[in-house]
Protein backbone atom coordinates (compact mmCIF):
# COMPACT_ATOMS: atom_id res chain seq x y z
CA UNK A 1 0.00 0.00 0.00
CA UNK A 2 1.53 3.43 -1.01
CA UNK A 3 0.63 5.95 0.92
CA UNK A 4 1.22 9.97 0.38
CA UNK A 5 1.47 12.03 3.67
CA UNK A 6 1.26 15.53 3.84
CA UNK A 7 1.63 18.01 6.60
CA UNK A 8 1.82 21.89 5.90
CA UNK A 9 3.80 24.20 7.91
CA UNK A 10 3.65 28.04 7.97
CA UNK A 11 7.06 28.27 5.09
CA UNK A 12 6.79 24.81 4.47
CA UNK A 13 5.16 21.37 3.77
CA UNK A 14 6.51 18.05 4.49
CA UNK A 15 5.69 15.14 2.83
CA UNK A 16 6.48 11.72 2.22
CA UNK A 17 5.68 8.04 0.66
CA UNK A 18 5.42 4.84 2.62
CA UNK A 19 5.34 1.61 1.80
CA UNK A 20 2.67 0.39 4.11
CA UNK A 21 4.43 1.80 7.49
CA UNK A 22 8.07 1.94 6.15
CA UNK A 23 9.28 5.26 4.48
CA UNK A 24 10.37 5.60 0.56
CA UNK A 25 11.28 9.09 1.06
CA UNK A 26 10.87 11.83 3.28
CA UNK A 27 10.91 15.49 2.12
CA UNK A 28 10.39 18.96 3.55
CA UNK A 29 9.72 21.71 0.62
CA UNK A 30 10.76 25.05 2.12
CA UNK A 31 8.20 28.11 0.79
CA UNK A 32 10.39 31.52 0.60
CA UNK A 33 8.02 34.25 2.65
CA UNK A 34 7.78 36.47 -0.51
CA UNK A 35 6.51 33.49 -2.49
CA UNK A 36 3.40 33.25 0.27
CA UNK A 37 2.75 36.74 0.72
CA UNK A 38 0.90 37.14 -2.09
CA UNK A 39 -1.60 34.93 -1.60
CA UNK A 40 -4.45 36.72 0.00
CA UNK A 41 -5.28 33.57 2.98
CA UNK A 42 -3.28 30.65 3.91
CA UNK A 43 -5.70 28.41 2.31
CA UNK A 44 -5.45 30.23 -0.76
CA UNK A 45 -1.97 28.60 -1.15
CA UNK A 46 -2.86 25.08 -2.30
CA UNK A 47 -2.86 25.11 -5.63
CA UNK A 48 0.61 26.50 -5.17
CA UNK A 49 1.78 24.54 -2.91
CA UNK A 50 -0.57 20.87 -4.70
CA UNK A 51 1.96 21.89 -7.48
CA UNK A 52 5.01 21.69 -5.57
CA UNK A 53 4.27 18.31 -4.08
CA UNK A 54 3.07 16.57 -7.60
CA UNK A 55 6.64 17.56 -8.41
CA UNK A 56 8.72 16.35 -5.77
CA UNK A 57 6.74 12.92 -5.69
CA UNK A 58 7.75 12.55 -9.45
CA UNK A 59 10.82 13.46 -9.15
CA UNK A 60 11.29 10.31 -6.66
CA UNK A 61 9.90 7.89 -9.65
CA UNK A 62 6.01 7.96 -8.05
CA UNK A 63 3.02 8.99 -9.84
CA UNK A 64 -0.23 9.98 -8.17
CA UNK A 65 -1.54 6.84 -9.64
CA UNK A 66 0.74 4.49 -8.22
CA UNK A 67 -0.77 6.01 -4.60
CA UNK A 68 -3.30 3.91 -2.41
CA UNK A 69 -4.31 6.53 0.00
CA UNK A 70 -3.73 10.23 0.71
CA UNK A 71 -3.48 11.62 4.30
CA UNK A 72 -3.25 15.39 5.23
CA UNK A 73 -3.24 16.84 8.74
CA UNK A 74 -6.25 17.81 9.94
CA UNK A 75 -6.72 21.78 10.57
CA UNK A 76 -8.92 23.44 13.12
CA UNK A 77 -12.27 22.22 11.68
CA UNK A 78 -15.76 21.83 14.23
CA UNK A 79 -15.28 20.05 17.86
CA UNK A 80 -14.70 16.09 16.63
CA UNK A 81 -13.62 12.87 18.33
CA UNK A 82 -10.42 11.51 17.68
CA UNK A 83 -9.65 9.03 14.65
CA UNK A 84 -9.43 9.44 10.94
CA UNK A 85 -12.03 10.59 9.22
CA UNK A 86 -12.21 10.84 5.25
CA UNK A 87 -12.03 14.52 3.87
CA UNK A 88 -15.51 15.56 2.39
CA UNK A 89 -16.96 18.86 0.98
CA UNK A 90 -18.45 19.93 4.15
CA UNK A 91 -14.86 19.64 5.72
CA UNK A 92 -12.66 21.23 2.58
CA UNK A 93 -15.48 23.83 2.94
CA UNK A 94 -14.55 24.41 6.81
CA UNK A 95 -10.91 24.48 6.05
CA UNK A 96 -11.29 27.07 3.66
CA UNK A 97 -13.66 28.78 5.94
CA UNK A 98 -11.50 28.65 8.72
CA UNK A 99 -14.35 27.61 10.88
CA UNK A 100 -12.45 28.12 13.86
CA UNK A 101 -9.29 30.22 12.40
CA UNK A 102 -6.59 30.10 10.01
CA UNK A 103 -3.73 27.63 10.40
CA UNK A 104 -1.31 25.87 8.08
CA UNK A 105 -2.37 22.53 8.88
CA UNK A 106 -5.77 23.43 7.35
CA UNK A 107 -4.41 22.88 4.09
CA UNK A 108 -3.58 19.44 4.86
CA UNK A 109 -7.33 17.96 4.30
CA UNK A 110 -7.51 20.41 1.45
CA UNK A 111 -4.12 19.05 -0.66
CA UNK A 112 -5.21 15.43 0.38
CA UNK A 113 -8.20 15.90 -1.27
CA UNK A 114 -6.85 17.81 -4.31
CA UNK A 115 -3.87 15.73 -5.52
CA UNK A 116 -6.12 12.41 -4.80
CA UNK A 117 -8.84 14.65 -7.50
CA UNK A 118 -5.59 14.52 -9.66
CA UNK A 119 -5.78 10.70 -10.45
CA UNK A 120 -7.32 8.93 -13.06
CA UNK A 121 -8.80 6.27 -10.00
CA UNK A 122 -10.28 6.85 -7.14
CA UNK A 123 -8.14 7.62 -4.25
CA UNK A 124 -9.52 8.17 -0.42
CA UNK A 125 -8.12 11.30 1.27
CA UNK A 126 -8.20 11.15 5.25
CA UNK A 127 -6.96 12.94 8.12
CA UNK A 128 -6.28 11.74 11.43
CA UNK A 129 -6.66 13.29 14.63
CA UNK A 130 -6.66 16.84 14.39
CA UNK A 131 -5.93 19.46 17.18
CA UNK A 132 -9.34 20.00 17.69
CA UNK A 133 -10.12 16.53 18.95
CA UNK A 134 -12.55 16.82 21.99
CA UNK A 135 -13.07 13.94 23.86
CA UNK A 136 -13.74 15.53 26.75
CA UNK A 137 -16.73 14.49 29.83
CA UNK A 138 -19.17 17.29 30.25
CA UNK A 139 -17.81 17.83 33.97
CA UNK A 140 -14.72 18.66 32.73
CA UNK A 141 -15.78 21.54 30.43
CA UNK A 142 -16.57 23.82 33.37
CA UNK A 143 -14.18 26.90 34.61
CA UNK A 144 -15.89 28.55 37.06
CA UNK A 145 -17.54 31.24 34.37
CA UNK A 146 -20.24 29.98 32.04
CA UNK A 147 -18.50 32.40 29.59
CA UNK A 148 -15.13 30.41 29.23
CA UNK A 149 -15.81 26.90 29.19
CA UNK A 150 -12.35 24.81 28.84
CA UNK A 151 -12.12 23.41 25.41
CA UNK A 152 -9.72 20.87 24.25
CA UNK A 153 -7.31 21.76 21.74
CA UNK A 154 -3.82 19.62 22.22
CA UNK A 155 -1.10 17.63 20.77
CA UNK A 156 -3.82 14.70 19.51
CA UNK A 157 -2.41 13.28 16.76
CA UNK A 158 0.89 12.19 18.78
CA UNK A 159 -1.27 11.61 21.79
CA UNK A 160 -3.19 9.34 20.05
CA UNK A 161 -0.73 7.59 17.64
CA UNK A 162 1.91 6.99 21.08
CA UNK A 163 -1.42 5.72 23.28
CA UNK A 164 -2.22 2.83 20.73
CA UNK A 165 1.60 2.23 19.98
CA UNK A 166 1.69 1.42 23.85
CA UNK A 167 -1.26 -0.59 23.32
CA UNK A 168 0.03 -2.94 20.70
CA UNK A 169 3.26 -3.40 22.26
CA UNK A 170 1.73 -4.92 25.01
CA UNK A 171 -0.76 -6.64 23.69
CA UNK A 172 -4.39 -4.91 24.76
CA UNK A 173 -7.19 -3.01 23.61
CA UNK A 174 -6.58 0.75 23.43
CA UNK A 175 -10.10 1.25 24.48
CA UNK A 176 -9.46 -0.73 27.50
CA UNK A 177 -6.98 1.16 29.07
CA UNK A 178 -6.44 3.90 31.12
CA UNK A 179 -3.39 6.33 30.03
CA UNK A 180 -1.94 9.53 30.92
CA UNK A 181 -0.17 10.62 27.98
CA UNK A 182 2.51 13.96 28.63
CA UNK A 183 3.49 15.78 25.40
CA UNK A 184 6.70 17.76 25.75
CA UNK A 185 7.30 20.28 22.91
CA UNK A 186 7.28 23.96 22.47
CA UNK A 187 3.98 23.63 24.39
CA UNK A 188 3.51 20.70 26.89
CA UNK A 189 0.02 18.79 26.84
CA UNK A 190 -1.00 16.17 29.42
CA UNK A 191 -4.49 14.22 28.53
CA UNK A 192 -6.01 11.60 30.98
CA UNK A 193 -6.99 9.04 28.19
CA UNK A 194 -9.82 6.74 29.62
CA UNK A 195 -10.76 3.41 27.42
CA UNK A 196 -9.82 5.48 23.95
CA UNK A 197 -11.42 9.06 24.96
CA UNK A 198 -9.10 11.86 26.40
CA UNK A 199 -11.79 12.49 28.69
CA UNK A 200 -9.57 15.53 30.09
CA UNK A 201 -6.77 17.51 28.57
CA UNK A 202 -5.41 21.03 29.28
CA UNK A 203 -5.55 23.51 26.44
CA UNK A 204 -2.23 23.73 25.54
CA UNK A 205 -2.54 26.61 22.84
CA UNK A 206 -4.37 29.80 24.50
CA UNK A 207 -3.35 28.10 28.48
CA UNK A 208 -3.73 26.20 31.36
CA UNK A 209 -1.65 23.64 32.54
CA UNK A 210 2.52 23.66 32.90
CA UNK A 211 4.55 26.69 31.37
CA UNK A 212 6.52 25.08 28.31
CA UNK A 213 9.37 26.83 26.31
CA UNK A 214 7.08 29.05 24.71
CA UNK A 215 3.83 29.09 26.53
CA UNK A 216 3.05 30.43 29.89
CA UNK A 217 0.58 27.61 30.74
CA UNK A 218 -2.13 28.56 33.76
CA UNK A 219 -1.77 32.05 35.21
CA UNK A 220 -2.85 33.79 38.40
CA UNK A 221 -5.95 35.13 36.84
CA UNK A 222 -6.27 38.26 39.18
CA UNK A 223 -2.90 39.30 37.98
CA UNK A 224 -3.46 38.71 34.31
CA UNK A 225 -6.64 40.52 34.77
CA UNK A 226 -4.99 43.61 36.15
CA UNK A 227 -2.23 43.23 32.95
CA UNK A 228 -5.11 43.17 30.22
CA UNK A 229 -6.43 46.94 32.10
CA UNK A 230 -3.03 48.45 32.75
CA UNK A 231 -2.81 50.31 29.36
CA UNK A 232 0.43 49.28 28.82
CA UNK A 233 -0.42 46.27 26.21
CA UNK A 234 -2.69 45.44 23.35
CA UNK A 235 -4.52 42.52 22.70
CA UNK A 236 -2.23 40.49 20.39
CA UNK A 237 0.64 41.58 22.85
CA UNK A 238 -0.63 39.89 25.88
CA UNK A 239 -1.67 36.81 23.29
CA UNK A 240 2.13 36.40 22.42
CA UNK A 241 3.02 36.67 26.53
CA UNK A 242 0.48 33.73 26.79
CA UNK A 243 1.37 31.73 23.25
CA UNK A 244 5.06 32.67 21.89
CA UNK A 245 6.75 34.55 24.82
CA UNK A 246 6.00 32.70 27.60
CA UNK A 247 7.59 30.09 29.69
CA UNK A 248 11.32 29.64 29.73
CA UNK A 249 11.25 32.65 26.69
CA UNK A 250 10.15 34.81 29.04
CA UNK A 251 12.16 33.73 32.08
CA UNK A 252 15.50 33.09 30.06
CA UNK A 253 15.22 34.69 26.64
CA UNK A 254 15.22 30.88 24.67
CA UNK A 255 12.68 28.03 23.82
CA UNK A 256 15.98 25.47 24.00
CA UNK A 257 14.79 23.46 26.07
CA UNK A 258 18.29 21.95 25.62
CA UNK A 259 20.36 24.91 26.43
CA UNK A 260 18.48 25.68 29.11
CA UNK A 261 19.44 22.18 30.53
CA UNK A 262 23.26 22.96 29.79
CA UNK A 263 23.57 26.44 31.60
CA UNK A 264 21.82 24.83 35.08
CA UNK A 265 23.32 21.68 35.17
CA UNK A 266 26.90 21.74 33.34
CA UNK A 267 27.36 25.65 33.55
CA UNK A 268 26.18 26.13 36.91
CA UNK A 269 23.40 28.81 36.21
CA UNK A 270 21.04 28.69 39.00
CA UNK A 271 17.93 30.86 37.91
CA UNK A 272 18.08 28.09 34.98
CA UNK A 273 18.43 25.53 37.39
CA UNK A 274 14.87 26.76 39.00
CA UNK A 275 13.38 27.67 36.29
CA UNK A 276 14.04 24.40 34.58
CA UNK A 277 12.70 22.45 37.65
CA UNK A 278 9.86 24.89 38.06
CA UNK A 279 8.69 23.45 34.39
CA UNK A 280 9.01 19.70 35.58
CA UNK A 281 7.60 20.26 38.77
CA UNK A 282 4.39 21.63 36.66
CA UNK A 283 4.28 19.05 34.91
CA UNK A 284 4.03 16.62 37.59
CA UNK A 285 1.05 18.83 38.96
CA UNK A 286 -0.91 18.09 36.20
CA UNK A 287 -0.01 14.33 35.81
CA UNK A 288 -1.25 14.10 39.60
CA UNK A 289 -4.64 16.23 38.44
CA UNK A 290 -4.92 13.53 35.09
CA UNK A 291 -4.56 10.71 37.75
CA UNK A 292 -7.29 11.89 39.95
CA UNK A 293 -9.31 12.37 36.64
CA UNK A 294 -8.68 8.82 35.80
CA UNK A 295 -9.71 7.78 39.47
CA UNK A 296 -5.88 6.60 40.62
CA UNK A 297 -6.75 3.77 38.18
CA UNK A 298 -4.20 4.49 35.69
CA UNK A 299 -2.18 1.47 33.44
CA UNK A 300 1.00 3.75 32.43
CA UNK A 301 2.10 7.06 32.06
CA UNK A 302 3.69 7.27 28.57
CA UNK A 303 5.93 10.34 28.02
CA UNK A 304 6.60 11.79 24.54
CA UNK A 305 7.41 15.11 22.03
CA UNK A 306 10.93 16.33 21.84
CA UNK A 307 11.78 17.57 25.04
CA UNK A 308 11.34 14.05 26.35
CA UNK A 309 14.53 13.28 25.44
CA UNK A 310 16.26 15.11 28.25
CA UNK A 311 17.06 12.55 30.66
CA UNK A 312 17.50 15.14 33.35
CA UNK A 313 13.40 16.56 32.60
CA UNK A 314 12.24 12.66 32.92
CA UNK A 315 14.07 12.17 35.82
CA UNK A 316 12.74 15.00 37.44
CA UNK A 317 9.32 14.35 36.55
CA UNK A 318 9.84 10.55 37.77
CA UNK A 319 10.75 11.16 41.10
CA UNK A 320 7.59 12.94 41.47
CA UNK A 321 5.01 10.74 39.82
CA UNK A 322 6.60 7.14 39.76
CA UNK A 323 4.10 6.18 42.43
CA UNK A 324 0.68 6.39 40.39
CA UNK A 325 2.18 4.02 37.73
CA UNK A 326 5.02 2.49 35.37
CA UNK A 327 6.22 5.32 32.92
CA UNK A 328 7.25 4.47 29.21
CA UNK A 329 9.24 6.96 27.41
CA UNK A 330 8.45 7.68 23.50
CA UNK A 331 11.02 10.64 22.60
CA UNK A 332 10.31 12.41 19.91
CA UNK A 333 7.39 13.51 17.74
CA UNK A 334 7.23 11.55 14.50
CA UNK A 335 3.86 13.17 12.99
CA UNK A 336 4.72 11.92 9.56
CA UNK A 337 4.76 8.00 10.83
CA UNK A 338 1.71 8.86 12.81
CA UNK A 339 -0.71 10.22 10.00
CA UNK A 340 0.50 7.00 7.69
CA UNK A 341 -0.24 4.56 10.31
CA UNK A 342 -3.53 6.18 10.91
CA UNK A 343 -4.17 5.58 7.19
CA UNK A 344 -2.82 2.00 7.10
CA UNK A 345 -4.59 1.12 10.35
CA UNK A 346 -8.36 2.91 8.85
CA UNK A 347 -7.24 0.90 5.04
CA UNK A 348 -7.00 -2.45 7.19
CA UNK A 349 -9.71 -2.18 9.12
CA UNK A 350 -8.33 -1.79 12.39
CA UNK A 351 -9.37 1.30 12.94
CA UNK A 352 -12.87 3.21 11.47
CA UNK A 353 -13.50 5.84 8.58
CA UNK A 354 -15.28 8.45 9.73
CA UNK A 355 -17.34 11.45 8.22
CA UNK A 356 -17.10 14.68 9.43
CA UNK A 357 -20.50 16.50 10.06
Amino acid sequence: MKILAINPGSTSTKIAVYEDTTPIFVETIRHNVEELEIFPSITDQYNFRKDFIISAIKQNGISVDELDVIVGRGGLLKPIPGGVYEVNELMVQDLKIGIQGEHASNLGGILAKEIANEATKIIPSFIVDPVVVDEMDDIARYSGRPELPRISIFHALNQKAVARRYAKENNKPYDELNLIVVHLGGGITIGAHKQGRVVDVNNGLDGEGPFSPERAGSLPVGGLAKLCFSGKYTLPQIRKMITGNGGLVAYLGTNDAKKVEELAYQQNDEKARLVFEAMAYQIAKEIGAAAVVLSGKVDSILITGGIAYSQKLIELISERVAFIAPICIYPGEDEMQALVEGAYFAMNGELAINQYR
